[in-house]
């Protein structure tokens, strides 16, 4: 049998509200947008590895660096949401695997990305997957900007919270899930997904990955070991830098 294409795609929106122009922050000599699509170039599952940006500044930068690009939206309100308008501007198999991969986490591990597409690459029946990291110290179990998950016997996300999941408080004889925000679908499903209308919990908890759960589909979860973060804020460039 014949494996399904892997076409990786990184939503880069110039208007982010904490940090304007994100993408195009420079981190030692290259863009963040540029550090995050050489970094997933690493993987080889993938067939394509695509930006999807709103901004002509990134669009043109993307080319500059001999990266592929496509137009979206400025109205897309989500990364998914931009991943599913740039596929209809590719040509993409049916049986593809569409990995959403997160523009500013320029340090994610190809292992990482390759536990999240194996998944469905070795499971037929999955439809969609992501992947957690253990959490070992307190205040970062306690953190409400980092995105908590709880998983079944089958590892399978039950969950996704920003507050501190399970038990509320932080106890020692617990496993806690740091949720990284990298996500594997098949296609026929994420444009699925896109049908569907939003859920409580999703607008709850603002995690759009809740509204597949509430939906009654399952999510399937690799338990990894990652140090990648995210870039947040101005600040974070120099911790980038002192890890590259």
């Amino acid at each position: 049998m014949t494996q399904a294409q892997v076409i990786g795609i990184i939503p880069a929106r110039y208007g982010s509200r904490r940090f304007p122009g994100k993408p195009l922050a420079s981190i030692a000599g290259k863009s963040l947008i540029q550090r995050t699509y050489e970094n997933a170039k690493k993987c080889s599952l993938f067939n394509h590895l695509i930006v999807a940006t709103e901004d002509q500044r990134i669009y043109d930068h993307v080319l500059e660096f001999q990266g592929e690009v496509v137009m979206t939206s400025p109205d897309s309100p989500t990364g998914t949401e931009r991943v599913v308008e740039a596929l209809s501007q590719i040509q993409a198999p049916d049986d593809a695997i569409i990995v959403n991969i997160q523009g500013d986490v320029p340090l994610l591990e190809t292992l990482v990305i390759e536990e999240v597409v194996n998944l469905l690459i070795q499971n037929e029946q999955e439809v969609m997957s992501t992947a957690v990291v253990p959490i070992t110290q307190e205040a970062e179990a306690l953190d409400p900007h980092i995105v908590k998950c709880i998983l079944d016997k089958t590892n399978h996300a039950l969950y996704f919270s920003r507050g501190l999941i399970p038990c509320g408080e932080f106890r020692q004889d617990v496993v806690y899930y740091h949720h990284l925000g990298i996500y594997a679908y098949r296609k026929e499903f994420v444009r699925h997904y896109m049908t569907l209308d939003p859920t409580p919990l999703q607008m709850a908890e603002d995690l759009e990955q809740l509204k597949v759960l509430e939906h009654g589909f399952r999510i399937k979860v690799a338990i990894v070991e990652s140090t990648s973060f995210g870039v947040d804020r101005p600040q974070d460039i120099k911790r980038v830098e002192d890890n590259l």
